[in-house]
């Protein structure tokens, strides 16, 4: 029988088979749960032992969702998405442009009562929720069509990366092409394993040492999520989201830059005409430090990290 990490992504993977009979595919269901999780681990962080300050407002927390069934349920949820897509930091960064995607109220407070809230998140060992969720992130990949290749890099490749390139304490290390997360987790456990960091070490690593890029919207909450669970982050996002890192030269550089290029050869641009209508154009950078002038991202992206 699974124990740990392994059961609760079996217990939660399960249930995805029951979603995707209406329709909902891994990748909506991943994004699903990382919203309730997040709500979930908020309430619980108000608690003692732990007694921290309200994260999320009365009217919009998991007290609010969970003590509610049918039509008004799946109601409730859709404005918490929107309200909460509408503040500044980590919050903005997770439920940006959220849609709930579980039509069926009753398997929405399924979801909410029989797995989300029968466990405290927060008692959890970091490593055990963390890894757990990584887990629901590999199953996507491996079973959603193109999706390893569109943001899910090998664990075991990441981790032979840092272990070659061996970031250092006090280092700033960043990933413009970030996905969930896996190259700055690894950085993070690379240095807490290896170095002997004090306690402000311990502080930079874990709040202002990595950050990355994400341009769609969705794979930069699943790797806020990631890294929240994994006890990495704070209030403030370390990822930004909606943003081409090749679009303009860099405003910050860092000592380290962690990153497997994006397999999509081409970007491109909507471009909007006066009567409304949208067409889509390829977009070509012009910067001194690339190559080639070029639409290959691949090729850019690459030029711009080494």
């Amino acid at each position: 029988m699974p124990t740990g990490s392994s059961a609760i992504v079996q217990k939660l993977w399960n249930y995805c088979t029951v979603l995707r009979d209406d329709g909902l595919s891994y990748g909506d269901y991943v994004e699903q749960l990382t919203f309730l999780l997040f709500l979930k681990m908020a309430d619980e962080q108000m608690k003692p032992p732990y007694s921290r300050p309200r994260l999320i407002p009365s009217s919009l927390d998991w007290s609010s969702l969970e003590r509610l069934d049918g039509d008004d349920l799946e109601s409730h949820n859709r404005h918490i998405l929107t309200e909460l897509g509408k503040q500044p930091g980590m919050l903005g960064v997770i439920f940006r442009k959220a849609q709930n995607k579980i039509q069926d109220p009753a398997k929405l407070k399924r979801l909410i009562t029989d797995l989300i809230a029968k466990e405290q998140w927060m008692t959890l060992e970091v490593d055990v929720k963390g890894d757990a969720y990584e887990g629901l992130l590999e199953k996507n990949a491996a079973d959603v069509k193109g999706g390893a290749g569109q943001y899910f890099t090998p664990r075991a490749l990441i981790k032979a990366i840092v272990d070659v390139v061996r970031p250092a304490p006090g280092e700033a290390v960043n990933d413009p092409a970030c996905g969930t997360g896996g190259f700055l987790l690894a950085a993070y456990d690379y240095e807490s394993h290896h170095y002997e960091l004090d306690k402000t070490q311990k502080q930079t690593l874990r709040h202002k040492a990595l950050s990355g890029t994400a341009l769609v919207a969705g794979v930069a909450r699943l790797c806020v999520m990631n890294l929240f669970l994994h006890g990495i982050g704070g209030e403030d996002s370390p990822i930004r989201d909606g943003i081409d890192a090749l679009a303009q030269a860099p405003s910050t550089y860092y000592e380290v830059v962690l990153t497997n290029p994006p397999f999509g050869k081409k970007s491109s641009i909507t471009v909007v005409s006066e009567e409304g209508e949208e067409t889509k154009e390829a977009l070509t950078y012009y910067r001194d430090d690339f190559w080639a002038t070029t639409s290959n991202k691949q090729l850019n992206l690459t030029s711009c990290s080494t």
